[in-house]
């Protein structure tokens, strides 16, 4: 709220709450009973990773991570993709601990492929939506 600004956090906090609320409307609004593993971890984050850029382009974003990548994009010109990335490889190195190897990795490109997506298309000045 102090760095960005009382209209970053309202639209910051509405985002929150509209993904929180489809989550649980999702399932009955669009049920799928069974999708391929691969399939849906690479279209799923590249969806996520448009919806991310999206946010971030409308001054908004879903909390946590993302409010860290884009103070540091700010502050040293380090894409906030790069960012998050590095903090995603970092939780699902982790996960490793607990998680049978092949589901870290099937998380690990997913993560990779929704931060791309923000590394490469978002960058301070290019778009600013209203």
């Amino acid at each position: 709220m102090w760095r960005r600004g009382w209209d970053f956090t309202i639209r910051t906090i509405v985002s929150i709450g509209l993904v929180s609320a489809w989550a649980l409307v999702h399932d009955a609004l669009f049920p799928v009973p069974w999708i391929e593993p691969w399939y849906g971890t690479l279209a799923g984050n590249l969806l996520a990773g448009v919806g991310v850029l999206i946010l971030f382009r409308h001054r908004s974003s879903v909390g946590g991570v993302n409010i860290i990548g884009l103070e540091v994009q700010d502050r040293t010109g380090f894409r906030a993709g790069w960012t998050m990335m590095i903090f995603d490889l970092a939780i699902i190195l982790a996960a490793l601990l607990v998680m049978p190897w092949p589901n870290v990795v099937m998380s690990a490109v997913g993560a990779v492929l929704l931060n791309l997506v923000l590394a490469l298309n978002h960058r301070p000045g290019r778009y600013l939506g209203h």
